[in-house]
């Protein structure tokens, strides 16, 4: 890693103390391209991310131990949030653009090459894909907000902002829930019976829901309110910490909403827990990415 930034963690709850530890860093680890979609792969000790869109959006690969960047996609279709999936390859939530479908693809680390996983709704077209994970058994989550009509890059919007569940055994997609404005980040509790999502429009919540057997949501409820543009990414700790954007970086929050600390890092976008020990939030923020090495461990 090439340089180390000065210290930036306030602490607001002592629970933020066991986050930190002992020798809690942020260190500045490339300067690049990076926006979205932060993965790590750690049979290559490798970081992926989606570039910043502008005459397109492609897929980078960043070797950790080399600092080497490699493109794995050129043209990614605007691709955004990404995921490893079960069997090594990216499943990436491409945005789509007029002439481009919005989907959902499989993409191969080595090749770039994309399968289609699913590009519609009850045979409407998607709005443009924003954040995906994949949970214990397989099903494939993503949030599907109309943000590339409002950019200019999508026609009018088919579908509500949405969330939903595609089932890979039987290729079938559900809306999981839709009273969002504009649904984007989301992240499983470790022990995946709790789903988070940020609404990123009007107004700015983090919800929460009970994930049933199932995989129907129930129990809405708001965690936290955050601000304009706020929350984008959200990820949770093997302790059920929950991590969101902000504007100041990142706040780190405990299961009820509660504020225990943040990583003061403006113009953070997207974060990903990765390294050998699973200890490091690796950061994309436009034109870095970061590593804040803490006590805590990805779920």
């Amino acid at each position: 890693m090439s340089a180390v930034a000065q210290t930036a963690f306030r602490v607001h709850d002592p629970g933020f103390e066991d986050v930190l530890g002992s020798d809690a860093r942020l260190e500045l680890v490339a300067e690049v391209d990076a926006h979205e979609g932060p993965v790590y792969a750690d049979d290559e000790d490798a970081l992926y991310f989606t570039t910043v869109r502008r005459e397109r959006v492609s897929i980078h690969r960043l070797g950790l131990a080399d600092g080497s960047v490699v493109v794995v996609a050129e043209d990614a279709n605007n691709a955004n949030g990404m995921f490893l999936g079960p069997d090594g390859r990216l499943v990436v939530c491409e945005q789509g653009t007029f002439d481009r479908p919005a989907r959902i693809t499989l993409v191969d680390r080595s090749t770039g090459v994309a399968e289609t996983v699913v590009d519609s709704y009850a045979g409407y077209r998607l709005n443009s894909p924003n954040d995906v994970v994949v949970s214990g058994d397989g099903a494939i989550w993503f949030t599907d907000p109309s943000y590339g009509h409002l950019q200019g890059f999508r026609p009018r919007p088919e579908v509500c902002d949405s969330v939903y569940r595609y089932e890979p055994v039987n290729r079938h997609l559900a809306i999981a829930a839709n009273l969002f404005d504009k649904p984007n980040g989301l992240a499983f509790s470790p022990d995946g019976q709790t789903l988070y999502v940020g609404d990123n429009g009007r107004p700015h919540h983090l919800v929460a829901f009970d994930v049933a057997s199932d995989g129907s949501l129930r129990q809405r409820r708001i965690v936290a309110v955050g601000t304009p543009e706020h929350p984008d990414g959200v990820k949770v700790d093997a302790d059920g910490r929950i991590y969101v954007s902000s504007p100041t970086g990142i706040q780190v929050l405990d299961p009820t909403g509660r504020l225990l600390g943040e990583i003061d890092l403006p113009g953070a976008v997207n974060f990903t827990f990765g390294g050998p020990e699973r200890d490091t939030l690796f950061v994309t923020a436009d034109t870095a990415v970061w590593a804040a090495v803490l006590n805590a461990k990805g779920a």
